[in-house]
């Protein structure tokens, strides 16, 4: 049995029988510790601000109270921007871009600069590791939430780029269903049901309830040789047993079928400087409509919250997500400025396995010492990670990168089959106090976390003629890692606060892409650290403005001359980040965001890379939406925005940089009443002016998606 199990066990069962031993004179001042009761809707019909947050060491805690930088993004910010995947709700946090992908059939993204890792920094309901290899889901999310920075005294081994916590809608105190239809401009069409109902035993007739979200339609983005399908489902179940007993479950399965956009691969340096290519139409896909990207997705999770007293209580979670593709991706490489010709690498991994199963057991308790409150958490987490990719190789087609040629059925080479199992088992014990004194004027947070972790990778070639099977296999391994949290925050009103934090975070090693010549292969576990100070303070209006500065250190990886995914040193990342979410007045809502990032490879032993910029960090990002209810025209809201990304380096080296860009949105929706029916209908427009840019790097160049005009019509039965 692992020491760090042992440690919880004992934490679980001594503490509240010792702190109540101490406090029982004054425990009557304090408030009762009550079921967590996640909210259905934000806090008001219209909100772009949320009262709380659901990620981390920090659920159902006030933004204000929250000592790093987090930026919520309600339901009513989806609907109002018509949101249809991930990177549609993050456009609204500065500092998150794409990484390597266009986004056709999912979304790789960088915060900050620094990749957000898609096997353990993606949540669902702040818990369950969920495997971001498909478009994540959004239609039975009421929120999506960024926790900007290190997380690991919560999540373990994440790297600090942030978490992105995607909570569920639960089931509704009211009958509902709605049912959506949806379409855009290059004919996709699609519909979504969204049903929920209260029911149970005759002596408590509303203590179940069962929200139901089904979705489907076809997959259209004006894209070449682009086309899919995309079907989702998904439950959410409550029941309050008693007054001191609650279970949530969730479960959601998503396939989509489509064809993956190919990537543009970047030309040798010559002299030090990487020439790009001319920037193609943005409905360009070199590959073929067979070259399919097959995925399903199924993620279930469990929880039980157990009040034990007045002030202690008790949850016990149990998920897992598994997610399969079968993936065809190809890049154009290689190609000549002059003619065009060019070679059309594609890729054949026809399975790749993934699989979290994620565990964990926290207590919670209030009490007093003295005229200070502890608001104390001892909790345990095993989280394992299992991935069990094949590699079939890759072959190259001859085309042009001005007139790309089609791309027949190619069959896949038959040499060699390359099998990349992996299993990382991360377990850990934490406990953290948020304590408050002076009527809560003074908040300080501390708080630990030891961490056992090991990381198992075997890369087997198997030469198909003979049937010889190689085996290399890398084992890292570390035991009572630490990860210590510290804060302070000075709150003068009850919603403002200033606070300074210091974390240490642990991730895990980066796994080697398939382009690379160590595909599938994870590199050693990392460490890295981060200060930030920051000011919250909810204006009068209702606009919750944030502003922070933060200072993050961590060990890089860079693609050598060998195409070797390697580490390569330290890099920091120092910059202000600006966040205001609400209403400006009742009938104006904001979201705003802004970042100003200076980040630098700090490795003087690498003379290649050393003072510069880490590869895909932009110095400026911003975004600003705006929806306006139309006074004096019952239900009419327009909508608009503009989303800015800075110029980015394309590698380590800095040998290319892509330039800045600003795409515009705008909306327009109408809320009214046919046939005693309340009904809801939306068009909006991205990319409004059909700005051309190349919106992916890391390596890769990827352009932004063609104007996409969308349309909805919701009616309410």
């Amino acid at each position: 049995m692992p020491r760090s199990f042992v440690l919880v066990l004992v934490l679980l069962f001594v503490t509240p029988f010792s702190v109540s031993a101490q406090t029982t004179a004054s425990v009557g001042a304090l408030p009762a510790v009550k079921l967590e009761e996640f909210t259905v809707t934000g806090k008001a019909l219209e909100s772009y601000q949320a009262d709380r947050v659901q990620v981390g060491a920090f659920r159902d805690v006030d933004p204000v109270d929250v000592p790093l930088t987090v930026n919520v993004l309600t339901r009513e910010v989806l609907d109002a921007q018509s949101a249809r995947t991930l990177f549609d709700a993050l456009k609204n946090t500065a500092g998150a871009t794409r990484s390597q992908l266009s986004g056709s059939v999912y979304d790789n993204i960088a915060v900050r600069g620094i990749l957000v890792e898609n096997r353990g920094n993606y949540r669902l309901n702040g818990s369950l590791p969920i495997i971001n290899l498909i478009d994540l889901s959004l239609e039975n999310k009421e929120r999506v939430e960024v926790l900007k920075g290190s997380s690991s005294l919560y999540y373990g081994f994440v790297p600090p780029s942030g978490v992105i916590n995607l909570t569920t809608k639960r089931p509704t105190p009211q009958p509902l269903t709605a049912l959506t239809v949806s379409a855009n401009n290059f004919g996709a069409v699609s519909g979504q049901l969204d049903w929920s109902r209260r029911f149970g035993p005759a002596e408590a007739p509303k203590a179940m309830g069962l929200r139901v979200n089904l979705a489907g339609g076809n997959e259209e983005l004006g894209i070449d040789n682009f086309s899919g399908t995309r079907f989702f489902a998904s439950a959410a179940y409550d029941w309050k047993v008693n007054d001191r007993v609650l279970i949530r479950f969730d479960a959601e399965n998503l396939k989509k079928d489509a064809t993956e956009q190919a990537t543009i691969a970047l030309l040798p340096a010559v002299a030090g400087v990487i020439t790009l290519p001319p920037m193609p139409p943005l409905s360009r896909n070199f590959g073929g409509d067979w070259q399919k990207y097959d995925a399903n997705m199924a993620n279930a999770l469990l929880r039980t919250d157990v009040l034990i007293s007045t002030h202690w209580t008790v949850f016990f979670e149990l998920g897992r997500a598994k997610t399969y593709r079968h993936r065809l991706f190809s890049q154009l490489q290689n190609y000549n400025l002059t003619t065009g010709a060019a070679q059309l690498n594609i890729g054949f991994t026809p399975s790749q396995a993934y699989r979290n199963t994620n565990g964990r057991a926290e207590l919670f308790g209030r009490f007093l010492t003295a005229e200070i409150q502890h608001n104390l958490s001892l909790g345990f987490t095993t989280n394992t990670r299992e991935q069990d990719i094949y590699n079939l190789g890759t072959v190259n087609f001859n085309t042009n990168l001005y007139n790309p040629l089609p791309v027949p059925q190619i069959s896949p080479p038959t040499a060699t089959t390359i099998r990349t199992p992996n299993k990382i088992i991360d377990a850990g014990v934490y406990i953290y106090d948020r304590v408050t004194a002076l009527n809560d004027h003074v908040q300080v947070i501390g708080g630990v976390r030891t961490t056992d972790y090991s990381s198992d990778t075997t890369v087997l070639t198997t030469n198909n003629t003979t049937q010889v099977t190689t085996a290399a296999r890398s084992l890292y391994e570390v035991s009572n890692k630490l990860s210590p949290m510290v804060t302070a925050a000075y709150k003068p009103t009850k919603k403002s606060s200033l606070y300074v934090s210091y974390l240490k975070a642990l991730e895990a090693g980066a796994t080697a892409g398939t382009a690379q010549a160590n595909a599938g292969s994870v590199l050693a576990p990392l460490e890295s650290r981060q200060y930030e100070v920051g000011v919250k303070v909810e204006l009068a209006g209702g606009v919750l403005v944030q502003v922070g500065y933060f200072d993050i250190e961590r060990p890089s990886t860079f693609i050598n001359a060998a195409n070797f995914l390697t580490s390569n040193g330290r890099a920091t990342y120092k910059g202000t980040e600006l966040f205001a979410s609400g209403e400006i007045m009742p009938d104006l809502s904001l979201i705003a965001s802004g970042t100003v990032l200076d980040s630098e490879q700090t490795n003087a032993a690498n003379a290649a890379t050393f003072g510069r910029i880490p590869q895909g960090t932009a110095k400026y990002t911003g975004s600003l939406f705006l929806e306006w209810r139309v006074p004096g025209a019952k239900g009419l809201a327009v909508s608009g925005g503009a989303f800015y990304v800075g110029r980015r380096p394309m590698n380590d080296a800095n040998q290319a940089f892509i330039g800045g860009y600003t795409t515009f949105t705008g909306g327009v929706s109408y809320r009214f009443t046919a046939g005693g029916r309340a009904m809801i209908g939306r068009v909006t427009g991205e990319n409004l002016f059909n700005r051309s840019a190349w919106s992916a790097s890391n390596g890769f160049l990827a352009t932004n998606f063609p104007r996409l005009v969308k349309f909805s019509l919701t009616t309410h039965f």
